[in-house]
């Protein structure tokens, strides 16, 4: 794939014509290379290693980097950037020729509905029944133990639904990128009312900023109290709309079908409302919605068709995963021989088991399909630790205008802490910048406080609380800071300062080694190869040298090549006699030092 399908942007100036003055945007993916951005950014790859460097920021030219530490630099250049965080974004990086703004070619699609609340308050049975089948005599205990999506018709007209486990998968595949959901259905029980789950799910639902409808289940049960729910709505900013609100709230039972059809016509008139459409006449892209490992078919994924209309014989990339569409059925096994925007299906033909949240596309041939899902494998095993979210790089996107708001999780020992901390959190800004608190409660940081805050590119403050069984692994997982407190004034200072932009961290420059240019040879196709020998310290063949001469800084760039006579070494030491060739540097002079050196974190 090359730069141009990876990364949209304004075209480039050709040589000699003058660069626009006007301001610039990108549309960048997850990682990409320092040469990479270099071209984007018409660049010399030099120059954008020493933006990077005086923000302490260590890299080599065809080192990858990802979307945040390219803000970094781009900021440097009065470029603003985006992250392709869709799948519709993803699939016209990858298929740059199609315009997919040109409104000609949109058509509508189905709504994509997820259905979120409590357990037990009758999520999958209001499905169930809306589908006319029997999945929960299937699951144990009546709990939905995967992601399934399916397709109804009202009035002839297309609604998919995904049934999810919990809010927290939903959330899961939000926080890899993938934005699939148009409508959220909040099924509350009445005999219930809202529960933990069910505030986790509200805030889950806002945070994913989808329009919220709520179903009244178990309306045919003694102690079904309607207008009970709809007060505790009202105490979370959700109105209905009988007592002036805009909350649409459907009084239902998933047991005998009361207010089903008026749920559906509720749904069927907000997705016209909101005229959703897409592109079917391009090569699909999707999300992957679920996957297993059939022991007859073998990787079979559940694919929620975005754009494009996905077809038997595609070659697909799913993450790490590839292959040639075999076979394509609908949820109840039929086989199709296409599928179009808003649809969901079975897809067989993968090498490999994607996970939930992975972006599907279309490539040209299987050789492109190979090469992708490799270069995704070796990002996703060699860059995570470049994509930990804290409060020093919220702070970055903050200086680079790529952010304008502290996204925060809240959690506190108890209610009372909570409010306090809650209510000093949010008077707290700086001009445009302001700390959002989407989602605050009482207890240890949970699992889905971590899916919650690594969906929404948000930090977890903890206030005198701990961690649930397996949070802390999930939150060291998704890269998820979560910053722990016992004095409030301590907690209140970091967010200020990290609005105020003060947290950036301090460096220091600890130098590793230094040799003398002794002589110099002349190499191939004009290489120049300084023949040096190693005065203290030691000079590695991967790291960051600066060129001094009489005391001036000539050049900083990145060591190419270290050799020992005919042989290439790691290092050389004290005393030791080396040849050195090093990246975008060529102007040697006898008696320059080379200085190895690297960054090391103060604070």
């Amino acid at each position: 794939m090359t730069t141009q399908q990876r990364a949209t942007g304004p075209r480039r100036a050709r040589r000699g014509e003058p660069r626009r003055s006007s301001p610039r945007a990108l549309v960048l993916p997850e990682s990409l290379t320092v040469k990479e951005l270099s071209e984007l950014l018409d660049q010399s790859p030099v120059d954008v290693i020493k933006q990077l460097m005086r923000h302490g920021i260590m890299v080599a030219v065809n080192q990858a980097i990802d979307h945040q530490v390219a803000t970094v630099a781009a900021a440097a250049y009065g470029v603003r950037t985006r992250l392709a965080e869709s799948a519709e974004d993803t699939a016209a990086i990858n298929a740059g020729d199609v315009n997919e703004e040109d409104e000609s070619l949109m058509e509508s699609r189905p709504a994509v509905i997820t259905i979120l609340g409590h357990v037990d308050h009758g999520k999958t049975s209001l499905l169930d029944y809306i589908r006319e089948t029997s999945v929960v005599d299937k699951e144990a205990g009546g709990i939905t133990q995967h992601i399934g999506a399916y397709q109804v018709a009202r009035d002839g007209q297309p609604m998919t639904f995904l049934d999810t486990p919990g809010h927290a998968a939903f959330t899961s595949i939000r926080s890899r990128g993938a934005r699939v959901t148009d409508i959220a259905v909040l099924v509350v029980a009445a005999d219930d009312g809202i529960m933990p789950q069910t505030d986790e799910a509200i805030n889950h639902a806002r945070a994913a900023e989808v329009p919220i409808v709520v179903a009244i289940n178990k309306m045919d049960l003694p102690g079904a109290q309607p207008d009970v729910v709809k007060r505790q709505l009202s105490e979370r900013n959700l109105l209905v709309e009988e007592w002036g609100g805009d909350v649409i709230a459907v009084p239902v039972s998933a047991q005998t079908g009361e207010g089903i059809g008026d749920l559906l016509e509720n749904l069927t008139v907000l997705s016209e409302i909101m005229e959703l459409k897409a592109n079917p006449n391009r090569d699909a892209a999707g999300v992957i919605v679920e996957a297993t490992l059939d022991r007859r078919r073998g990787p079979t994924a559940t694919v929620l068709v975005q754009a494009g209309t996905l077809k038997v014989g595609d070659q697909i990339v799913a993450g790490g995963a590839w292959g040639r569409v075999r076979a394509i059925t609908n949820e109840r096994g039929e086989s199709m021989d296409t599928v179009t925007p808003g649809s969901p299906c079975v897809v067989i033909g993968l090498n490999a088991t994607p996970e939930a949240g992975d972006i599907l596309t279309v490539v040209r041939d299987e050789r492109t399909a190979r090469q992708t899902a490799t270069r995704h494998g070796q990002r996703a095993t060699t860059g995570n630790m470049d994509t930990v979210l804290t409060l020093d790089s919220v702070v970055k996107q903050i200086d680079a205008g790529d952010v304008k708001e502290l996204v925060l999780v809240l959690k506190a020992d108890v209610q009372g802490s909570v409010e306090a901390v809650a209510q000093s959190v949010e008077k707290l800004s700086d001009g445009d910048v302001k700390a959002r608190i989407i989602h605050s409660g009482s207890g240890s940081v949970s699992d889905s406080d971590v899916q919650l805050a690594a969906a929404s590119g948000g930090i977890i403050l903890a206030f005198n609380v701990g961690f649930e069984i397996g949070a802390e692994r999930t939150a060291e997982r998704l890269r998820v800071e979560v910053r722990e407190y016992q004095i409030i004034y301590r907690l209140l200072e970091d967010v200020e300062q990290a609005l105020h932009g003060m947290l950036e961290p301090e460096f220091q420059e600890v130098v590793v080694g230094r040799a003398e240019v002794r002589e110099i040879f002349e190499g191939r196709r004009g290489l120049r190869i300084a023949g040096c020998r190693v005065l203290d310290g030691r000079i590695t063949r991967q790291g960051t040298v600066r060129i001094m001469r009489d005391d001036d800084v000539v050049g900083e760039t990145n060591m190419g090549s270290l050799r020992h006579f005919s042989d290439e070494i790691n290092q050389a030491t004290v005393g030791t006699e080396c040849g050195i060739v090093l990246d975008s540097f060529n102007d040697y002079a006898e008696g320059d030092l080379i200085v190895a050196y690297r960054m090391e974190r103060v604070n």
